[in-house]
């Protein structure tokens, strides 16, 4: 047998490069974009309202999962989306410097959005097709873990190669037309690398269809089946409002980090802000999200949930305390916002290992990816209304307010019901 048909490999071969390869289009469109525009002059009014529309493809793509699970393999799928998403990077480069830059580099992400999407409804699919459950908990983290490299590499190396190109005699145009093209070259290689040396595993194949049924209902039946779950009113509620708080102050950070002084900002360059936090907090949410999921391999979600609720909103209180004291010690910075990421990391193995519980069944591609796009209208409505919001009150009051939004999020875990052995590795 070739080794590029291989039925399996070690996951350690395919996983972190899979979920870097996710990660990456996904934090270019939603953070990485926040800190081009800014630089490049958008008011965060518009910053917050455009951008987070582009969280509409993970939003809708559960209607068109379906059709991923249904026609082509999983792997299929991958391989051909990473090509579109690294021509997309490419033509964001060349698109920033054109005087109407807003709205082409606005259309190419919007490209991106919905191959990047697609891609996720695949990656996630292939990982619960080519992994063993307790496989699947232990890797968790890992998964989570990498994605988060892939927020460094974007939110921070990228941030830091921009602004390091921007002191060094190049306009702030060409600065980030460069740093795009980088990235676009990065996932040409990840398509690449993917396309030889992804497994191809026997479950990998078209969902079966019951012979009595036409696509359509097919369609609808995947979709029906998801909201029938048992206590399904509180796992919506879950998906939608745990994560409340922290749509809003993720939008509005690189803003707040890079707005002066007099505006209520902390004043940090291009180059700060990529170390502050897209490095040094990427770091701490990397292992935040290890720790938690291998302590859910060891004794379960339900035993961790409340500890990683608490973990998850108890630090959003530090952007308070920025706020007000507008601190100019960066390694001050550095380590509040390296304590609020790893209580984010932490806290999100929960949700994360909460999604693939809600998934289980015959449909687990198409459940996972209704989950997620749950999950992203949960991000995009708060997000919408931040930067407004941040506008008129104020990063002071904005960031009362988002203390204020953590209750939903407590409120929801009290509802959703979990198996005590779910997760445990046998």
């Amino acid at each position: 047998m070739k080794p590029s048909r291989l039925k399996t490999r070690n996951p350690w071969v395919w996983v972190p490069s899979l979920y870097v390869a996710e990660g990456v289009p996904y934090i270019l469109i939603m953070m990485v974009s926040v800190v081009l525009y800014k630089r490049l002059g958008v008011s965060n009014t518009d910053i917050a309202l455009y951008t987070s529309w582009l969280y509409l493809p993970w939003v809708i793509k559960p209607f068109w999962s379906p059709f991923v699970d249904m026609f082509r393999t999983k792997r299929f799928w991958i391989v051909v989306m990473q090509l579109l998403i690294g021509a997309s990077l490419a033509c964001v480069a060349f698109t920033i410097p054109a005087s109407r830059f807003f709205q082409y580099t606005l259309a190419m992400f919007w490209i991106m959005a919905f191959a990047s999407a697609t891609h996720d409804i695949a990656a996630d699919g292939f990982y619960m097709l080519a992994l063993p459950p307790h496989h699947q908990a232990a890797f968790v983290g890992v998964r989570t873990s990498f994605y988060r490299v892939a927020t460094i590499a974007a939110k921070g190396g990228l941030v830091v190669l921009a602004g390091h190109l921007e002191l060094n005699g190049f306009g702030i145009t060409y600065a980030w037309s460069i740093t795009f093209f980088v990235v676009a070259v990065f996932c040409m290689a990840l398509f690449i690398y993917h396309a030889f040396i992804l497994p191809y595993p026997l479950p990998d194949r078209p969902a079966p269809r019951d012979e009595e049924r036409t696509i359509p209902s097919e369609y609808l039946h995947t979709i029906a089946v998801f909201f029938k779950k048992d206590n399904i009113g509180a796992v919506l509620a879950f998906f939608l409002l745990y994560r409340f708080a922290e749509a809003q102050l993720v939008k509005m950070a690189a803003p707040f980090l890079l707005d002066p002084i007099s505006k209520g900002g902390l004043g940090l360059t291009t180059q700060q802000v990529g170390i502050a936090y897209g490095t040094v907090g990427v770091i701490a949410l990397m292992v935040g999200g290890l720790l938690g999921g291998y302590l859910i391999s060891r004794q379960g979600l339900k035993f961790w949930l409340w500890i990683m609720v608490c973990a998850m909103h108890l630090p959003d209180v530090i952007f308070v305390y920025l706020s007000y004291v507008q601190p100019q010690c960066i390694l001050i910075i550095n380590l509040a916002i390296a304590i609020e990421q790893l209580g984010y990391g932490f806290g999100f193995s929960a949700y994360s290992m909460f999604m693939i519980m809600v998934s289980e069944g015959k449909y687990k591609t198409v459940h996972y990816a209704i989950s997620t796009g749950i999950m992203a209208l949960g991000m995009m409505i708060p997000a919408m209304f931040s930067g407004w919001l941040q506008e008129h009150l104020g990063y002071r009051y904005f960031y009362l307010w988002i203390v204020l939004s953590t209750i939903p999020g407590f409120l929801v875990a009290a509802l959703v019901k979990i198996d005590p052995g779910y997760g445990k590795k046998a």
